[in-house]
């Protein structure tokens, strides 16, 4: 999933158990529930509300149900 996943942003409105968090997706508007991806768990970059963050979603995901943190925008 490399090139092949587009990425929307998005604002923490919720941390969940086992690196999963709730977010706000602005420009559609909507609530989804991601994880948070390798490369941010492994240097336990922290992630917190109200944070702003880029999430891949899979171009085979067309209701946007799973997603990944991939970058958490300052």
């Amino acid at each position: 999933m490399a090139d092949d996943s587009y990425t929307l942003q998005a604002k923490v409105v919720e941390a969940l158990p086992n690196a999963m968090f709730r977010v706000f997706l602005e420009e559609q508007n909507k609530e989804v529930i991601v994880r948070t991806a390798g490369k941010l768990r492994k240097p336990r970059l922290r992630i917190l509300l109200g944070d702003r963050v880029d999430v891949a979603f899979s171009p085979y995901d067309a209701d946007l149900a799973n997603g990944r943190i991939i970058n958490r925008l300052e």
